[in-house]
C-alpha cells in the first residue's frame, strides 16, 4: 500500500478529477484555470528536472534528517507550488524564503540548507543571490519563474530551460523516488521569521504535513473539491502552505493566486473564495474601513445599521454554541441578509466564505465581535510552525471570541506550572535543522514547549495570555504580559501597532505606530500638516483619552503612564515587523531607544 503523504495525495488528484480546475492565474484581465491533470504533469516534469540537477540525492551528512534542499524565493505563484511539491516528490526538502529578506538573510538560509538549487521570482530576487554568491559554495543553479527577463549568467536557468532538463530523467526513475518516500522523514523546512535572532529551520515530516491537512479538512465545514482559496500570504509560512498546497492536495480544491499584495482587495472581490485565511492586520484593516463607512450613517439609516449589527452579533453568539436563531430574531436575521449582510460581504469579497480564519498573531475580540455583527464570523486559530500550524481552533458550533478555540482533535495540550503551553501530538515537528541544542530545549519528553503562556477554561477553550519571552518584569517585581494591553491600545483606529515597554522599569509606557490612512484622514479633517500629524496636540489629546479609557480596565501596575507616537509606521522594510506582520519587539526597542529613555527621563 502506498504511503500517505501530501505528494501521494496530490498525484492521485489527476486520476480523481483530471479535468477539474486546480489553480487559477490572472491573465489578460481574467482568471484562467489549469486542470489537475496539467498541474500534476507540471509537477512531475519539474521533479524529473530536479533529479537531473542532482536534487534527491542523500545529504552529504548522513546523520542529518534532511535530504538535499531547494530554496524558494518569490511571491505566490504556480511555479512556487510546483517546485515545492516536486522537491518533496523526489525526496528533497523545500525551504521557502520571505521575499522581503535582505541579501544576507537570503544567503544565510541558502548556506544553512546547503541548497544546490534556488527558485527566484525575478531579477530583483536574483540580485540578492548574486550579491552573496561567493559565500554560497553549494549553490549550482538558480531557476527563474515564468515571465522573468532573461538573465545572462551561466548559473541561471529560465523556467523553460529548467523544465527541459526533465528529458534526462525517466518517469520510472521519478516513480521510484515517490515510492521510496518515508512519512517519518523530513518533508519540508519552515524557517522562522526571526523575531529573536537568526531564523531556525523547523523540520516537518511528511507525516506531520499529511496528518495536519487531513485534520484541517475534517474541521472545515463541508470541505470539498468545490472549495476555493486566494493565495496571497507568504508561502514560506506554514499556514499559507496548508491552505495553498496541502489542503488542495488533500481535497482537490482550487487555488486562485493573487496578482500582488496591493491587488488582494480587488482579487478577493473577483474570486469570492469559500475559505479565507488572514493575519490580524488584514481583519483590522477591514474593520477600520467598514467602521469608517458605518460611522457616516445618520438618522433612520444609522438605527437600521445598529439593529443589523446587534442582530448579527446575537446570531453569532447562538451559533458559536451550536444553536440556531428562531422567532423574531430569525426573521430579523433573514431580512438583514439581503439588505445589509450579503451586500457588505460581496463588497469585501467574502460573500461565499463559509470559513474565515485569523491566525499567526493575536487579534482583539472586539474586532471579531464587530465583524460578527455583519454576519462575518472570523474564527481564531492558534499554533506555530513547530506544530505544523494548528494547536487549537474555534470551529462552527464551538467558538468563543477572546479564546483561540478548543484543542484540535488528536492533539494534547498541557499547561505547565509557569503557565507555558505544552503540546504533544502527530503534528509536532522533528526538531530544528542542524540545531540539536535548540531542539533539546524545545522538545522535552515528546512535549513541545511553545513559549506561549495560557490557560484552558472549564469548557475546554484555550486562552493565550502572553509570550514567555515578552513578559515584562517591572522594577517592583511584577510579571506583566503586554499582549492584552497592546490589543486594547490598537482598538483606536489611529493606532496600527502598539508596543508596551516596562521591563525593569518603575512603570509601563508605550510606543504607538500610526495607521497611515487614518492619520492622513485625521490631518485633513483637522487642517493639519500630514507630515507633522504625529506630534500635533489634537492627535495627542485623542490618543491620551483612549489610553485613559484602556487604563480604566487595568490593574494599577498594568496601566500605561506615558506614550510616544513614533515618526514613521512600523514596517517590514524598517525591520520592526516580520513578513507575517508580527512585531519584532527587540528591534522596536533598539530603533526607538532614545524615545523610550525620554519617557523615563523625568
Amino acid at each position: 500500500m502506498a504511503a500517505d503523504t501530501i505528494v501521494h495525495r496530490f498525484l492521485k488528484q489527476s486520476e480523481l478529477r483530471p479535468l477539474a480546475p486546480a489553480y487559477h492565474v490572472k491573465s489578460g484581465g481574467a482568471y484562467r484555470a489549469t486542470s489537475w491533470r496539467d498541474y500534476v504533469t507540471e509537477v512531475k516534469t519539474a521533479a524529473r528536472a530536479l533529479l537531473a540537477l542532482g536534487i534527491g540525492e542523500r545529504h552529504r551528512d548522513a546523520s542529518l534528517l534532511a535530504p538535499s534542499c531547494v530554496c524558494l524565493l518569490g511571491f505566490n505563484r504556480p511555479e512556487w507550488a510546483i517546485v515545492d511539491l516536486a522537491t518533496m516528490a523526489v525526496g528533497g526538502a523545500p525551504a521557502g524564503i520571505y521575499t522581503t529578506s535582505s541579501p544576507s538573510e537570503v544567503a544565510y538560509i541558502v548556506r544553512h540548507t546547503a541548497a544546490k538549487v534556488v527558485l527566484v521570482e525575478d531579477a530583483a530576487q536574483w540580485r540578492k543571490l548574486a550579491a552573496e554568491r561567493d559565500t554560497l559554495p553549494d549553490l549550482r543553479h538558480v531557476v527563474t519563474m515564468r515571465g522573468c527577463e532573461r538573465i545572462d549568467d551561466p548559473m541561471v536557468l529560465s523556467w523553460e530551460d529548467f523544465l527541459a532538463r526533465a528529458a534526462a530523467t525517466s518517469e520510472a526513475t521519478l516513480q521510484a523516488h515517490v515510492d521510496a518516500l518515508d512519512p517519518a522523514r523530513l518533508g519540508t523546512l519552515i524557517y522562522t521569521s526571526g523575531t529573536t535572532g537568526p531564523p531556525k529551520g523547523v523540520m516537518l515530516s511528511h507525516a506531520n504535513l499529511a496528518w495536519t491537512a487531513k485534520t484541517a479538512a475534517d474541521i472545515l465545514p463541508n470541505a470539498s473539491a468545490a472549495d476555493t482559496t486566494l493565495s496571497y500570504l507568504p508561502l514560506s509560512h506554514i499556514a499559507e502552505q496548508v491552505f495553498s498546497l496541502h489542503l488542495p492536495a488533500t481535497l482537490g480544491s482550487q487555488v486562485y493566486y493573487a496578482e500582488a499584495l496591493d491587488r488582494v482587495p480587488d482579487n478577493l472581490k473577483e474570486v469570492q473564495p469559500t475559505i479565507f485565511f488572514g493575519v490580524p492586520r488584514i481583519w483590522e484593516k477591514l474593520h477600520e474601513k467598514v467602521a469608517a463607512k458605518l460611522a457616516g450613517a445618520s438618522g433612520i439609516k444609522r438605527r437600521v445599521v445598529e439593529l443589523a449589527l446587534s442582530t448579527g452579533r446575537e446570531v453569532a453568539e447562538l451559533e458559536s454554541r451550536g444553536a440556531r436563531p428562531s422567532g423574531l430574531l430569525a426573521l430579523r436575521y433573514a431580512y438583514f441578509q439581503g439588505k445589509i449582510y450579503r451586500p457588505a460581504k460581496e463588497a469585501m469579497g467574502l460573500a461565499r466564505a463559509k470559513m474565515c480564519v485569523s491566525g499567526a498573531a493575536p487579534i482583539s475580540p472586539e474586532i471579531l465581535r464587530f465583524l460578527a455583527g455583519l454576519d462575518l464570523v472570523i474564527r481564531e486559530v492558534y499554533g506555530q510552525s513547530e506544530d505544523t500550524g494548528p494547536t487549537s481552533f474555534n470551529v462552527p458550533g464551538r467558538t468563543r471570541f477572546g479564546s483561540v478555540g478548543p484543542i484540535v482533535p488528536g492533539v494534547e495540550v498541557s499547561v505547565a506550572d509557569d503557565e507555558e503551553i505544552l503540546v504533544r501530538g502527530p503534528n509536532v515537528f522533528l526538531g530544528y535543522f542542524k540545531e540539536p541544542e535548540a531542539t533539546a530545549e524545545a522538545l522535552v519528553d515528546g512535549w513541545l514547549r511553545s513559549g506561549d503562556l495560557g490557560r484552558i477554561d472549564a469548557e475546554g477553550f484555550l486562552h493565550i495570555t502572553g509570550r514567555k519571552k515578552d513578559l515584562l518584569i517591572t522594577a517592583g517585581g511584577k510579571n506583566i504580559a503586554p499582549k492584552n494591553i497592546e490589543a486594547a491600545l490598537k482598538l483606536e483606529p489611529l493606532v496600527a501597532e502598539a508596543v508596551v515597554v516596562g521591563d525593569r522599569r518603575k512603570f509601563l509606557t508605550a510606543l504607538l505606530s500610526l495607521n497611515p490612512e487614518a492619520a492622513d484622514a485625521f490631518a485633513k479633517e483637522a487642517g493639519l500638516d500630514a507630515s507633522r500629524v504625529h506630534d500635533s496636540p489634537s492627535l495627542l489629546t485623542r490618543l491620551q483619552a483612549h489610553v485613559d479609557r484602556v487604563n480604566q480596565d487595568l490593574a494599577r501596575v498594568e496601566q500605561v503612564k506615558k506614550f510616544t507616537v513614533v515618526r514613521r509606521p512600523f514596517s517590514i522594510e524598517g525591520g520592526e515587523l516580520t513578513p507575517t506582520l508580527k512585531v519584532r519587539r527587540s528591534k522596536v526597542n533598539e530603533h526607538y531607544a532614545a524615545d523610550i529613555e525620554a519617557m523615563y527621563a523625568e
